[in-house]
This record gives structure tokens, C-alpha cells and sequence, in this order.
């Protein structure tokens, strides 16, 4: 018999409680030239980011011209896609909604191609409507909404489509100290997609290294036709030529816009997301783009070889708009869609979650069972 004493009682009191993960919540946009996955947790106010992920996967190539995904681009957007589906599996989150946007919607071969992913992912993604994507975009950018002004044009620029969101703030009341609304409650006046982004203008006008302003003109009168046709926000027109409006942009060519006016040796969303520009800034911007090559714009770090012919596209399309809608101020916007889609996941009420017999599957909805 050994004469070592016993190993002492130890206090189960005083060991530290062990640590709590916090609940995930992932929501995920394809997008016509994006794919990009934020995975979050609530807060008070709002969300705590745990992960982000964005890669240009360009899976819009092409469709405007044959009407159907390329098997090049399809294979990108997959190979994105299992980044993210692995990312969420990692963070363990039950909470997912994916979805995707225009490129899906128009191309023939949309809904082949969202089976493929879920038989090879297990995301399940659903296409959503333009009037859905506008809302959740709008619903992304509550927090940038200047509450000293009557009304608020919110342009999410795509690549594929654009969507246009009017708003009446006279009849908003956020509180900025409680999470935002659900997207389904928000004062949306009117609201309008175009079937035009930076990939299908882009596509539509190629770029010409002689009669420069004269290809950016064509960009512009082409968007402008698409929008001045639309007559569902006519009333808030006094509002904006009085002045008591403002834009809010949200896209990547617009934050890439913004970085350059900066003069950013790097991107940085702090310095960009929120900030206030003229539209002369705007206009500005433009014009030293439409100076360079497009080697250039690609060795500019704010744009990069992946938006280098995408940009000017951005440009054209937010100086359409501000030829309609003139506004003296624009706020940029490094959120949108992903964030309204955890702002709507998140208000949701929490569902009993039953036993689990095998691993879940991810939901297109919410909450997996």
C-alpha cells in the first residue's frame, strides 16, 4: 500500500465557469459579382461581427449577352461558396440565411445552378425578389440615416441591378440605442430595380481609350432612361429640390470611389463606411478615373485588378442618379444586404429547438430543426 497522500478535494466553487460561445447568426449574398458571408452575434444595438468573408467571383460573366451562368463563373461562385459553408460549420452557427440576387433570377440556368450548390455545399440558397433585396439593403444602412433631413434616397448599386429606396424620414423614429427595426417596418416611400449593375453596363459598353467622355455619357443616359420612367416617388420630388434630402451608396464601386477621393494607400472601412461626400467629390472622382488606364485604376489600392472595369460602371450609375435625384450630400455605405439579412435573422423570436438525430442541414429561412 503506497504511503502517497490523496490527491486534495478540489473546490468546484472556485473553478472559472466555463466560457460560452456566443449564439452565431451567418447571413450569406451571391450576388451577381460578389459573394460574401458575415457571421455575427446580437448585441443591444445591434450585432458583434465574429467573421467576414468577400470574394469577387464575377458569376454574373457573360449573362447579359447569352442569358445563362458560364460553367467558369459557376465553378468560382462554388468554390466561394464552400469557403463560407465550411466558415459557418466552424463557427457552429444554427442561424443562416443565404440567399441570392439578380444573377440567379434572370440567368436560364439560375435555379440548376442552386441545386448544384446545395448538393454540393449544403447551403441552401433562395433567390429573392428585387423588392426584397432593396429592403434588406435599406434596413442595412438604418444607422447611417441623417434624422435632421425629410427624406433619403438609398442606392445599392449591384452587378447586376441596381436598387433605388426612397424613404421618408419625417415618419421614422429609430432609436439609436435599440437594434434597428425589422426590414418589414421600415418607412420605405417607394422603390424601384433596374436591371443594370456595374457588370451588365460594363458588359454593354466596353471600355473605349479614345471619345472617354463620350463612352461615359452612354453609361449615364442609359441608366438615367431606366430611372426616369419611374413615377412611384414623384411627391418627393419638392423634398429634394429643397435640399432636406441625401443619398446614401452603397456598393463596392462606390467605397472604392470614396478610398481614392481619401487618397487611401490601403482600404479601411472605418475611414470609409459613414463618411459624407459632396457630389462634386463625386463628380471629382469620376473625372480622375476617366484620366487613368486601366492598369492604373488596377494599381490603385482602393480598386484593385478585380473593380478596374467595374468602377467607372459604379461611377456612371451614381451620377444617373444624382442627375435625377440631385442631392448635395452623399453617405457612403460599406453594409447593405448581409447586414439586414442578420438584423431581420436576429428579430426574429427565437424557436424551440428540437433533438437533433443528425447533423442540420443549412436553411435558407432561419433556424435549422
Amino acid at each position: 500500500m503506497s504511503g502517497a497522500a490523496p490527491p486534495p478535494m478540489q473546490d468546484r466553487r472556485s473553478e472559472p465557469a466555463p466560457r460560452m460561445e456566443p449564439r452565431a447568426y451567418a447571413a450569406l449574398d451571391l450576388g451577381t459579382n460578389n459573394c460574401r458571408l458575415l457571421i455575427a452575434s446580437p448585441t443591444a444595438r445591434g450585432f458583434r461581427v465574429l467573421e467576414a468573408f468577400s470574394r469577387i467571383v464575377r458569376l454574373g460573366d457573360g449573362l447579359a449577352h447569352t442569358g445563362r451562368l458560364d460553367g467558369a463563373a459557376m465553378d468560382r461562385a462554388l468554390a466561394a461558396l464552400k469557403i463560407c459553408a465550411d466558415r459557418i460549420r466552424r463557427r457552429g452557427a444554427p442561424h443562416v440565411r443565404a440567399v441570392a440576387t439578380q444573377a440567379c433570377r434572370s440567368a436560364e440556368n439560375g435555379a440548376d445552378f442552386i441545386a448544384r450548390v446545395e448538393a454540393e455545399t449544403g447551403l441552401k440558397l433562395s433567390i429573392i425578389t428585387p423588392k426584397e433585396e432593396a429592403r434588406l439593403s435599406v434596413a442595412g444602412c438604418v444607422a447611417l440615416l441623417d434624422r435632421d433631413c425629410d427624406a433619403a434616397l438609398v442606392v445599392d448599386v449591384g452587378g447586376g441591378s441596381t436598387e433605388l429606396s426612397w424613404i421618408e424620414l419625417c415618419q421614422f423614429r429609430f432609436d439609436p440605442d435599440r437594434r434597428p427595426p425589422h426590414p418589414a417596418r421600415l418607412p420605405i416611400k417607394a422603390w424601384l430595380s433596374v436591371p443594370i449593375g456595374v457588370v451588365t453596363l460594363a458588359d454593354r459598353f466596353p471600355e473605349q481609350s479614345e471619345r472617354r467622355d463620350q463612352w461615359f455619357r452612354a453609361m449615364v443616359e442609359q441608366v438615367k432612361g431606366e430611372i426616369a420612367r419611374f413615377e412611384g416617388a414623384r411627391e418627393l420630388e419638392p423634398v429634394f429640390r429643397a435640399g432636406r434630402a441625401h443619398l446614401i451608396g452603397t456598393s463596392g464601386a462606390i467605397t472604392s470611389l470614396a478610398g481614392m477621393h481619401l487618397g487611401l494607400e490601403r482600404y479601411e472601412r472605418a475611414k470609409v463606411d459613414g463618411l459624407w461626400m459632396t457630389r462634386q467629390d463625386c463628380e471629382e472622382a469620376a473625372e480622375t478615373l476617366m484620366g487613368m488606364t486601366a492598369k492604373e485604376r488596377a494599381g490603385q489600392p482602393c480598386i484593385g485588378p478585380d473593380r478596374a472595369d467595374l468602377v467607372l460602371a459604379g461611377a456612371a450609375i451614381l451620377q444617373a442618379v444624382q442627375e435625377l435625384w440631385p442631392c448635395a450630400r452623399v453617405r457612403v455605405a460599406d453594409r447593405g444586404l448581409r447586414e439586414g439579412l442578420l438584423m431581420s435573422l436576429m428579430s426574429k423570436p427565437p424557436r424551440r429547438r428540437r433533438r437533433a438525430r443528425r447533423p442540420p442541414q443549412f436553411a435558407a429561412g432561419g433556424p435549422s430543426s
